[in-house]
């Protein structure tokens, strides 16, 4: 029998390309489950652990039986456990392994159909990892292949070698069709290491598609003359790309677009008849913007870098109108592009706004700082939004609206009264809140007060959130997040 274990170790490896010590690792998890299916399959022991070791040289093998030592509280499964207690505690300690040697079966029929079984799983998962250790270097780089096979839900593409690939129709571009035998590109954007479902994962609707046709058809993205910053699709319909040159003397858009446009064309063809605009990109965000949004002509951005949103302003309907383009095409790439979240509005319509948040800032000021409409509406006309900006800036700095040293004086003690009062306010209602929330299961200190400085100062303004209205929370993951939210909806149920 040692010689057959040999035999087979020899056969399956040269066979197979699978090394001896992985086959030898496969015989002994057979011959393991082999015994236990012999002699403990009907018996309490069944949930015995056993360990074969089978010397490499010879094809001898012996078997053990092995038990952990555990604490006596612990010991709930005698088939493979000790208790401390019944253990000479001089020899072993918890969390030792005794073994003693048992019988072991032959290498018959029954542990040969089992290691069959447990070599073949073995020469899948070496072929997985030979695959993913071939293509894990080329994730993110195009794929070409020939399209195998149709399926329920995409396609398998032979790459050659014996390597498969597999393309979901949700990654494929709309409307295209793909038939056997036919030569594809995609680009690799996954490789599963894993045992279950496809293992090379490709998609043809991903940004990173276009990216690499770009860096293939422009050779001067591929020599890094020119850099492609950001790329955002619409599969099969329109896309947007952003570049920047590293050569002064080089035109990146000109140079993407190529002569009488051959090089975008070829992009174009390969993508199924996609728009591609090419966008220069600027680290200035409002010049970056107004380019993303060509062929529009944009009249006024406003930036607000802590929303990482814009305000975008347009002279007539016409050029809002091709800003947002056919079904919202244009605005929403544009917003992909650059990342920015991007509101749309005319002239009149942005006057309108400024002039209704500037009245909100003269009504608080008029409010809380006594003060009449005339000197409110100064203040915030020198740019003036808050209690705490008017309390600390330098004096000087109201000289321009003519006021004496006494009355900024008066000015500022009363805004700092203000702030500190809404201060004071805002720091009850956050321990007020704490207290509340820190009584539910699974609720920290620091996450209750996360909370109540959002304005979610109960149970029932946390049942009303949503797990991404709070899962940016430090403590917080969207299965924590769901977690706390059901648990507040409780009472609701109860």
């Amino acid at each position: 029998m040692s010689r057959e274990i040999l035999t087979v170790v020899e056969t399956v490896s040269n066979e197979k390309g699978v090394s001896r010590e992985a086959i030898f690792q496969a015989l002994e998890q057979a011959l393991v489950a082999a015994t236990k299916k012999k002699f403990y399959e009907n018996t309490t022991a069944s949930e015995a652990r056993l360990r074969v070791e089978i010397d490499r040289k010879t094809g001898d093998y012996r078997t053990f039986r092995q038990w952990e030592v555990v604490a006596d509280e612990d010991h709930e499964m005698p088939a493979c456990q000790d208790a401390i207690s019944d253990v000479d505690p001089s020899e072993w300690s918890i969390g030792d392994i005794r073994e003693l040697e048992v019988e072991s079966i032959e290498f018959g029929r029954i542990a040969a159909q089992i290691a069959k079984q447990v070599i073949v799983q073995k020469i899948r998962e070496a072929e997985r990892a030979l695959v993913a250790d071939a293509y894990e270097s080329k994730v993110g780089e195009l794929i070409y292949g020939e399209v195998k096979k149709q399926t329920k839900e995409g396609f398998i593409i032979d790459l050659g070698d014996g390597a498969e690939a597999y393309l979901a129709k949700d990654e494929t571009i709309p409307k295209e069709m793909l038939r056997p035998k036919q030569r594809i590109s995609a680009i690799l954007y996954n490789v599963n290491r894993e045992g279950r479902g496809a293992q090379l994962l490709l998609s043809r609707a991903k940004p990173e598609m276009l990216i690499a046709l770009m860096k293939k058809e422009v050779p001067e993205i591929a020599e890094e003359i020119i850099e492609i910053r950001a790329a955002a699709r619409q599969p099969g319909v329109r896309a947007k790309i952003s570049v920047k040159t590293n050569d002064h003397r080089i035109d990146p858009v000109g140079a993407c677009i190529g002569m009488r446009g051959t090089r975008i064309q070829a992009v174009q063809q390969e993508l199924n008849g996609e728009r591609i605009d090419v966008v220069v990109w600027s680290d200035d965000p409002a010049q970056y913007i107004a380019s993303a949004l060509e062929p529009a002509d944009v009249s006024g951005i406003v930036i607000d870098e802590d929303a990482h949103s814009a305000d975008i302003i347009f002279a007539t309907n016409e050029q809002l109108a091709r800003a947002i383009g056919s079904q919202g095409q244009n605005v929403r790439l544009a917003s992909e592009l650059t990342g920015y979240k991007l509101d749309m509005m005319l002239e009149d319509e942005y006057r309108s706004r400024q002039e209704s948040e500037a009245q909100q800032y003269v009504d608080m000021f008029v409010q809380r700082l006594d003060i009449d409409q005339e000197l409110a509406a100064a203040l915030v006309e020198m740019g003036f939004t808050s209690l705490e900006e008017v309390a600390y800036v330098p004096a000087e700095t109201f000289d321009e609206i003519g006021l004496d040293e006494e009355t900024v004086v008066a000015l500022q003690e009363r805004a700092k009264e203000a702030a500190l009062t809404d201060v004071l306010r805002q720091q009850e209602s956050i321990k007020q809140a704490t207290e509340e929330l820190l009584g539910m299961e699974g609720m920290t200190p620091e996450i209750a007060q996360a909370l109540a400085q959002r304005g979610i100062a109960t149970l029932d303004d946390l049942a009303d959130q949503a797990i991404d209205d709070i899962v940016d929370i430090d403590g917080l993951n969207e299965a924590k997040a769901g977690q706390l939210i059901m648990k507040a909806r409780e009472s609701w149920f109860n």
